[in-house]
C-alpha cells in the first residue's frame, strides 16, 4: 500500500496513481447533496411561515429559528459519539426517520408547542446524520488518499460542493412548491429524505470498511486535553462567525449603499456559484502548494481582506452601484476564503483525533465552533448598534480570521494514529 508520504509526494511532482472514488465515497457525496435539497427546499421560508402564516411575533419567530439551530450544531457533538460507538449506518438512518417525521409535523403544526417540537426534531435528527456522514466522508477520504488516490482535502472539496448544490437549488424548489402551500414544501422535503433513506438501507453497507466500533468511555476527557484539536475548533469557530457575517454585517451594508436589501439575493447568489464553480480547482491549486496550516492560514487573511475592503470603503460612503463594490468585493473574498478554509479543517480533524473517535471530533469541531458564533454574533450586533464610525465594526471583525491564523496548530500530526 502507498503511504500517506510517499503519496503526497507523487501528487506534489504530477505523478502517481488516480483511484476512482469508492462506493461508499460517491454515496456520501450525494447524501449531502440530497441532504442540503430537502433541508433547503423548506427551511429558509420557515420564518415567513411562522410570521405570516401561523401570526408567530417577531420575537418568537427568532426563538424557534435559535431552537432549531441549537438542537443541531449543539448536539452535533452527541451525533457523532453516537456514530463512534454504533456505526454510520444505524445513525444515519434514524436520523433520516426523525427527519422525514419532523417534517410531515411541520407541515400540519399550527400551535407554538407543535411548531417548537417538530423543529427541534428537525435540528436533532441533523445532529444524528450530519456528524456521521461528514466523519465517515473524512475517514473514506483519508483511505482514498492512502491507497494514492488523491489528497483527502479535494474529496471533502467534493463533499463541500455537492452541499452547496443542495443549498442553491433547494430554496428554488422551495419556491415553487410555495405557490401551493408551505405544508406542499414541506412533505417534498420529507419526501426528499425517504429517497435518501431507501437508498441508504439498499446501498449503504453493514460494515464499513476500515470502521471499528468504539466500546471505551472517556472520549471526551481525551478530546479536552487535545490542544491541538482545540485550537483548530478556536480557529474554525472564528473562520464561522466571520462566515455568519453575510447574514448580520453583509445586509446592514447593502441597505446603506443600496436604500434596500434587494441586492442580497444576487450577492449569495454569486457566492453559491463560486463555491460551485471554483472550489475544486481551488483545493487543487492549494493542495499541490500548500500545507494544510497554511492553507486555512491563506484562507482567514483573505476573509479578513474583505473586512478591510469594505472598511476602507466606508469614509467615502459610496452609494448606487458603486456603493455595492466593496460588499460584492466581501463575498468574493469570504467565499475564496470558505473555500480554503473548510475542506482543510474537515481533513485535518482525522490527523488530530485519537484512534476510533473520529465521529465525537467531527461533531465536537462544528459544536464548539457553533457555540463560539452564538456567543460571538451576540457580540457583533451589539458592535454593529454601538454608534461607533462604521469603519471600525469591519475593521474589528477584519482582526478576528487574523487573530484565528495565529491560534492555528503548529503541525499537522498531533501523534494520534488517526482513523486508519
Amino acid at each position: 500500500m502507498t503511504t500517506l508520504s510517499e503519496g503526497r509526494a507523487a501528487r506534489a511532482t504530477g505523478r502517481g496513481p488516480r483511484l476512482p472514488l469508492s462506493p461508499l465515497l460517491r454515496l456520501l457525496v450525494l447524501t449531502q447533496l440530497a441532504f442540503n435539497l430537502g433541508f433547503f427546499a423548506v427551511l429558509p421560508f420557515l420564518a415567513d411561515h411562522l410570521g405570516q402564516g401561523i401570526g408567530m411575533a417577531g420575537w418568537l419567530v427568532g426563538l424557534v429559528l435559535g431552537l432549531r439551530t441549537f438542537s443541531q450544531q449543539g448536539l452535533f457533538v452527541v451525533g457523532g459519539a453516537l456514530a463512534d460507538r454504533y456505526g454510520i449506518r444505524p445513525v444515519v438512518l434514524a436520523g433520516c426517520v426523525l427527519r422525514i417525521a419532523a417534517f410531515g409535523w411541520l407541515g400540519y403544526a399550527e400551535s407554538t408547542a407543535a411548531v417548537v417540537s417538530a423543529v427541534l426534531l428537525i435540528g436533532f435528527a441533523a445532529a444524528l446524520f450530519s456528524p456521521a456522514v461528514e466523519s465517515e466522508a473524512a475517514r473514506q477520504a483519508v483511505r482514498w488518499e492512502r491507497e494514492g488516490g488523491g489528497d483527502r482535502t479535494r474529496v471533502l472539496a467534493l463533499f463541500t460542493v455537492a452541499g452547496q448544490v443542495g443549498a442553491f437549488a433547494g430554496p428554488l424548489l422551495g419556491a415553487l412548491l410555495l405557490a401551493v402551500d408551505f405544508r406542499t414544501a414541506c412533505l417534498a422535503g420529507a419526501g426528499v429524505f425517504v429517497l435518501v433513506l431507501a437508498g441508504h438501507v439498499w446501498l449503504l453497507p453493514q460494515h464499513v470498511p476500515g470502521r471499528e466500533r468504539t466500546r471505551v468511555r472517556g472520549g471526551a476527557r481525551l478530546l479536552l486535553r487535545n490542544r491541538r484539536f482545540l485550537a483548530l475548533c478556536a480557529a474554525y469557530g472564528a473562520y464561522l462567525l466571520a462566515y455568519n457575517q453575510l447574514y448580520l454585517a453583509l445586509p446592514a451594508e447593502v441597505t446603506r449603499a443600496a436604500g434596500s436589501q434587494a441586492p442580497l439575493a444576487w450577492l449569495f447568489a454569486l457566492s453559491s456559484l463560486l463555491v460551485v464553480s471554483a472550489q475544486l480547482p481551488v483545493t487543487r491549486w492549494a493542495g499541490r502548494r500548500l500545507t494544510m496550516r497554511r492553507s486555512m492560514a491563506a484562507g482567514l487573511v483573505t476573509v479578513a481582506a474583505g473586512f478591510a475592503v469594505v472598511a476602507c470603503a466606508q469614509p467615502a460612503g459610496p452609494t448606487g452601484t458603486a456603493g455595492l463594490l466593496p460588499a460584492a468585493a466581501f463575498v468574493v473574498l469570504l467565499t475564496l476564503g470558505q473555500m480554503l478554509v473548510a475542506p482543510v479543517a474537515r481533513a485535518w480533524v482525522p490527523d488530530l483525533a485519537e484512534e476510533g473517535r473520529l465521529g465525537l471530533y467531527t461533531g465536537a469541531l462544528s459544536s464548539v465552533s457553533g457555540l463560539i458564533v452564538l456567543a460571538g454574533s451576540s457580540a457583533t450586533g451589539l458592535l454593529l448598534d454601538s454608534g461607533l464610525p462604521t469603519a471600525v465594526p469591519w475593521l474589528v471583525l477584519a482582526a478576528v480570521p487574523l487573530g484565528a491564523a495565529v491560534l492555528l496548530p503548529r503541525t499537522e500530526r498531533s501523534g494520534a494514529t488517526g482513523p486508519g
